[in-house]
C-alpha cells in the first residue's frame, strides 16, 4: 500500500487534473447540456473504462520500469513536473477558452455515447501522461508490491474523476449560466487552479529522490 501522504498527495493533484478543463470535461459538458444529463452519465460511463485502460497498462508497465530501471524515478519526476506547469499556464494563459463554450453536437444513442465518451478519454494526452508521468512519483518499492500501490493510486484516481465529472456533467446548465452571468469568477477560479498546480510542480522537481 502507498503511505498516506503519498496517497493523499496522489488524491489533491488528481482532483486538481479533473478540474482542470479538458477534452473530457469539454466533451461531458456539451454533451449534458445540447442532450441532457442521462447522455452525459452515459458518455461518463465510458470515459471512466477509458481511464480504467489507461490504470491496467500504466500499472503493469510501470511494475517492469521499476523493476528494470531504479533510477528512472528522476526522468519521470522532471517530466511530470514540466507537465503540471504547462497545465498551469493552460489555466491562467490569455484568451483560454471555456470549456462551457458548448460545441454543437449531435444526439446520439446510448452505445455511441458510451463509446464516444471511451474514446475521447482514451485520446486526452492530459491522461496518458498523468498515468505514465506523475503516478510513479507516489510508488515507493519499499512499501510492498508496485503493482498493488499503482492499481490503489490509479483506483483513487478514477473515484475522484467519475465524482467530480458526474457532479459536473449533472449540473452543467446551471454552472454555463452561472458563470455566463458571472465572467469575473471563472477567471478566479483559473487562477486558483493555475497557482495550486504550479505549487504542486515545484514540490515535486524539489523534492529529494527516492
Amino acid at each position: 500500500m502507498p503511505e498516506f501522504s503519498s496517497l493523499l498527495a496522489f488524491a489533491l493533484i488528481a482532483l486538481g487534473m479533473v478540474l482542470t478543463p479538458g477534452p473530457n470535461m469539454v466533451y461531458l459538458i456539451s454533451r449534458s447540456i445540447c442532450q441532457g444529463r442521462v447522455a452525459g452519465l452515459i458518455s461518463l460511463g465510458g470515459v471512466a473504462l477509458g481511464f480504467v485502460f489507461y490504470m491496467i497498462c500504466a500499472a503493469f508497465g510501470i511494475t517492469a520500469l521499476v523493476l528494470a530501471v531504479p533510477y528512472a524515478y528522476d526522468a519521470i519526476r522532471f517530466a511530470g513536473a514540466l507537465y503540471l506547469l504547462w497545465l498551469a499556464w493552460q489555466a491562467v494563459r490569455p484568451g483560454g477558452r471555456s470549456p462551457f463554450q458548448l460545441k454543437d453536437l449531435p444526439k446520439d444513442g446510448p452505445l455511441k455515447l458510451f463509446l464516444m465518451g471511451f474514446l475521447t478519454n482514451l485520446l486526452n494526452p492530459k491522461i496518458a501522461v498523468m498515468y505514465l508521468s506523475l503516478l510513479p512519483q507516489f510508488i515507493d518499492p519499499a512499501n510492498g508490491s508496485v503493482l498493488a500501490q499503482s492499481l490503489v493510486l490509479g483506483t483513487t484516481q478514477i473515484i475522484i474523476s467519475v465524482f467530480v465529472n458526474a457532479m459536473i456533467a449533472v449540473s452543467a446548465g446551471s454552472i454555463a449560466v452561472f458563470l455566463v452571468r458571472r465572467p469575473s469568477f471563472a477567471a478566479v477560479q483559473r487562477w486558483i487552479m493555475g497557482t495550486v498546480l504550479a505549487a504542486l510542480a515545484v514540490k515535486m522537481a524539489t523534492e529529494a529522490r527516492r
